[in-house]
C-alpha cells in the first residue's frame, strides 16, 4: 500500500483570515571522522526540497488541519514532502507571517499565512514518499542552505534553528530508551498508523 498525501483544504485551520501552516527543518549530524576534531555545528546538515522548474529550495511545510496538532501537522508534512520521519523538537523555532506564492503580489487578506516551524531530528529516510514526483530532497550544509533558501522568513527560521542546535549539540546525547528531552516530541502511533505503509 502506497503512502498518500492529504489534498484539499476542507480541514484547513484559519486564524484572523490567515491560513495556519506547520513545517520543520529536518536535520542530521554527519558522523565524526576518526582522529579529526570536529565542531558539532560543522557536522550539521539540513534537508531541503526542490519544486518543479526552480533552482532554489525550501523546507517542508503545509496546511495545519483541524483534526491534528501542530506537531502532527509538521511531522506529516515532513513525511509527505520529504519522505522523512524523526523526533520533532516541541518548542517552536518561531511563527512567521507570509504570503502564499500564488498571492505574493496581492494586497488583499487572501493568501496570508502564519507558519509554525520546528526542528526535526531525522531518524528514518523512506525510499519513496507521497510527493516524490514534485519534491526532490537534498542534504546540504548550513552555508548552502542559506544560499539556496527561497524565502527570507525560512532563512530566519534556519538561523534560529542553528542557534538552538548549537547549544543542544554540545550536550551529551540522551539515551533513546528514555524520554529524549522535555522539548522533544515523537509522532504519535495514531499519526504513524494512518500513513505507515510505503510502496
Amino acid at each position: 500500500m502506497a503512502l498518500i498525501a492529504r489534498t484539499g483544504r476542507h480541514r484547513q485551520r484559519y486564524e484572523n483570515h490567515m491560513r495556519l501552516v506547520a513545517g520543520c527543518i529536518p536535520y542530521r549530524l554527519k558522523p565524526t571522522v576518526e582522529n579529526h576534531a570536529c565542531v558539532p555545528i560543522d557536522r550539521l546538515e539540513v534537508l531541503m526540497i526542490s519544486s518543479p522548474n526552480r533552482h532554489d529550495l525550501v523546507f517542508p511545510k503545509g496546511g495545519w488541519e483541524n483534526d491534528e496538532t501542530v506537531y502532527e501537522a509538521a511531522c506529516r508534512e515532513a513525511l509527505e514532502e520529504a519522505g522523512v520521519r524523526g523526533i520533532l523538537h516541541k518548542y517552536e523555532l518561531g511563527v512567521w507571517e507570509f504570503r502564499s506564492k500564488s498571492s505574493e503580489k496581492s494586497c488583499s487578506l487572501e493568501g496570508l499565512c502564519r507558519g509554525h516551524m520546528f526542528a526535526l531530528e531525522v531518524t528514518e529516510e523512506l525510499d519513496c514518499w507521497p510527493e516524490q514526483a514534485s519534491h526532490k530532497r537534498r542534504w546540504v550544509n548550513v552555508m548552502e542552505a542559506e544560499q539556496l533558501c527561497r524565502y527570507p522568513w525560512m532563512r530566519e527560521a534556519l538561523k534560529v534553528c542553528i542557534r538552538q542546535l548549537r547549544t543542544g549539540l554540545a550536550k551529551p546525547p540522551t539515551e533513546r530508551s528514555e524520554p529524549a528531552m522535555p522539548y522533544l516530541f515523537k509522532p504519535t502511533e495514531r499519526v504513524d498508523s494512518a500513513i505507515d505503509a510505503c510502496c
